[in-house]
């Protein structure tokens, strides 16, 4: 037998509800996990001879830390190591934190090489399971898992400068959005090509030159935003300010792509790479003077 200890009922519930689900058809039979009260404490009973259940509350364990003791810890430590009070910021923060945890920002990990948290929990819940006995939860996290929490304190300093950064791109794109809308349109349609490199065309697909695009930049644009301005695609784009950008990729991921859309919204229409030949073909059939149309 294993007793796990838990500090409130709520936490019990929440442990006791993942074995639920990561056992296999435990309604099948008598589900061999116990959830008691006994002098203040709160019980988790796991029969340790029913390997599913035992293998289920391994996982249960480590998810209920991953999730909820873990979550608690980096909200308490943004709020007492790096003064970030307001919660909004702080679940920002952790959003953060967590996809990096889950592999979804792989551009952080060079800067976290060498840590692996998953790998020492893993390896400190399966070392306490070995063995029957009684654990406290408390104890177990604050005692058993230090190198762990370390590694941990790495991924909220590589989040909290993502976190910078992002709200300056915020601060930015809002920047040109205001400057977009006080623009007059200065052309209707406009084609973006994007390759190894970005054409323009107007709206009968005649490409604009790379001269002609700078003779039109707006130099407040330039002026104000020296650094962050892309001369060569953004500053063109609002200095023209059309009203509908036909961009045409095969990477709706790529950077600039996502800078534009987040800039001119509901003036972009992404189009598929090979489907610009086709659409300046027919266009190009046109008569002069006939209404382009998407």
């Amino acid at each position: 037998m294993i007793e796990i200890i838990f500090r409130n009922t709520d936490e019990a519930e929440s442990f006791y509800s993942y074995i639920k689900e990561y056992s296999l058809s435990p309604e099948k039979k008598k589900f061999p996990v116990v959830l008691s009260e006994e002098r203040g404490h709160i019980k988790v009973k796991i029969d340790k001879h029913d390997q599913t259940v035992l293998k289920a509350a391994g996982k249960a364990l480590y998810h209920f830390i991953m999730k909820i003791k873990v979550y608690d810890w980096f909200r308490k430590t943004l709020k007492e190591q790096y003064y970030f009070s307001d919660e909004e910021e702080q679940r920002q923060i952790i959003d953060i934190i967590y996809s990096i945890l889950e592999g979804k920002r792989t551009d952080s990990f060079p800067m976290l090489k060498g840590t692996d948290p998953h790998r020492h929990l893993a390896e400190a819940i399966n070392e306490i399971f070995k063995r029957p006995g009684r654990f406290s939860v408390e104890s177990f996290v604050k005692f058993r898992l230090r190198l762990f929490y370390q590694q941990l304190e790495k991924y909220i300093k590589v989040s909290i400068e993502e976190y910078k950064m992002e709200q300056e791109y915020q601060m930015f794109i809002q920047a040109l959005r205001d400057f977009l809308s006080s623009m007059k349109t200065k052309i209707s349609y406009l084609h973006l090509e994007m390759k190894d490199e970005i054409k323009f065309y107007d709206g009968r697909f005649v490409e604009i030159k790379r001269a002609e695009l700078t003779e039109m930049i707006d130099r407040r644009l330039l002026y104000n935003h020296p650094l962050y301005v892309d001369s060569g695609t953004i500053a063109p784009l609002l200095s023209l300010a059309p009203s509908v950008i036909f961009l045409y990729t095969d990477d709706c991921e790529h950077p600039l792509v996502r800078t534009i859309c987040n800039i001119f919204e509901e003036r972009v229409k992404i189009r598929p790479l090979d489907s610009f030949v086709q659409k300046k073909r027919l266009t190009q059939k046109k008569l002069d003077g006939e209404n382009i149309v998407e």
